[in-house]
Order: structure tokens, then C-alpha cells, then sequence
């Protein structure tokens, strides 16, 4: 069975070339991990990735994207665009972001999306490896900000696969957003499952 979908949509935005994307193929065959799901047809969206406990997560992350040849941009601080760096940071996806405006980073990166006509932009709902009570809204907030949908993909270290759970599509009531977000990946264990964020339906 192959570890990356073959036909991967049109509206999807792509980086690398068959280099990297052997690379890629090399490491997760190595590791022995595979990516689970469909890719959706769309141009531009928030990927939350979940649950983030460790460093690892990325370990199998990076080379997932190199393999599939997916542009994912992130977000990173405007300081660290300088040269020679800049050009890089730019190519891979970083975002430069500048968090004393007083526009707010929601509002940048729905000036970034706008700015782009395909943008799919990552995110870690908890905003750290340490376990916390309560996830971060800020992926949200940019979703209702950019009027774009989000998709689920997540770390499933018991089965070894990059699972994609589903697209969804957001109502703009934080509360029910955000319960429903949690409920659809509690049922996914990461790499150190006692650093999680305890899922409470109701709450």
C-alpha cells in the first residue's frame, strides 16, 4: 500500500519536485509511517494539526510534506526575515507576522490569504507541547478572519499515520466551533498522550 495518495488536486498549492519528494518517500518508508486520507480541492485553508506533545510531531511531519509537495505556510516573526534567510523563509511558507500592530494577527493573515491565490496555512490548536487546559482560539479567529474552512489532520503515533480526519467548515460561534474541533480529534493518541488536552463534551 502506498504511503502518499498519488493524485493530488490541482487547487491544492504545491512546492519541491521530484527530489524532495523522493526524499521524503525515503524517510517515511524508513520510519515506517504513511499518511491516511484524501487531500480536499480547495485553494485555500486552515490545516490544525493536533494533538502537538512533542518534537516528534514535526520529525514526521516534514518529511510527509516534502513527499505529498504541499506548500504549507506558517506564521513567523517579522525580525527573522532578513537576508539571507528572507528568500528561504518566503519560498518554504513563512508568514512574517508582526504582533505589535494593532491590527491583530487575525487580520494579517487574512490580508496574507487575500494576497495569495493559494494559501494553505498550519497551525497547532494547543500552541505548545506542555498540556494545557484550554486550546488557543487563534486558529479560528484567522479561519473567520480569511472565511476559509479547516481541515483536520492529525498525529496518530499508536498506528503510525498522518490521519486526515475531515474539512471542516466553521459556523463563527467560537464555543461550538471549537467544542466540535476538540471532539472530532479526541480520538486521536500523540506521541506522549499524557501532555493532551482532556476533551470534556459540553464544555
Amino acid at each position: 500500500m502506498s504511503t502518499i495518495p498519488e493524485n493530488i488536486p490541482e487547487e491544492v498549492p504545491r512546492i519541491g519536485n521530484g527530489f524532495t519528494r523522493g526524499i521524503g518517500l525515503w524517510f517515511i518508508r524508513l520510519i515506517g509511517w504513511r499518511f491516511d486520507g484524501d487531500l480536499p480541492a480547495e485553494k485555500k485553508l486552515m490545516v490544525a494539526l493536533a494533538p502537538h506533545t512533542s518534537n516528534w510531531d514535526f520529525v514526521v511531519a516534514m518529511p510527509m510534506i516534502l513527499a505529498l509537495r504541499v506548500k504549507i505556510s506558517f506564521m513567523m516573526k517579522k525580525e527573522a526575515f532578513f537576508f539571507p534567510f528572507k528568500r528561504l523563509f518566503m519560498w518554504l511558507g513563512g508568514l512574517p507576522t508582526d504582533r505589535s500592530s494593532p491590527r491583530g494577527l487575525a487580520q494579517q493573515m487574512a490580508k496574507a490569504y487575500r494576497n495569495n491565490d493559494r494559501m494553505w496555512m498550519a497551525i497547532t490548536p494547543e500552541g505548545t507541547r506542555k498540556k494545557v487546559a484550554k486550546w488557543k482560539t487563534g486558529f479560528l479567529r484567522i479561519a473567520y478572519a480569511a472565511d476559509v474552512p479547516i481541515l483536520l489532520i492529525a498525529w496518530d503515533f499508536p498506528n503510525k499515520r498522518i490521519k486526515v480526519d475531515s474539512l471542516y467548515r466553521p459556523t463563527g460561534d467560537l464555543d461550538t466551533d471549537m467544542q466540535e474541533i476538540q471532539r472530532r480529534f479526541s480520538k486521536y493518541q500523540g506521541c506522549r498522550p499524557e501532555k493532551q488536552t482532556d476533551f470534556i463534551e459540553g464544555n
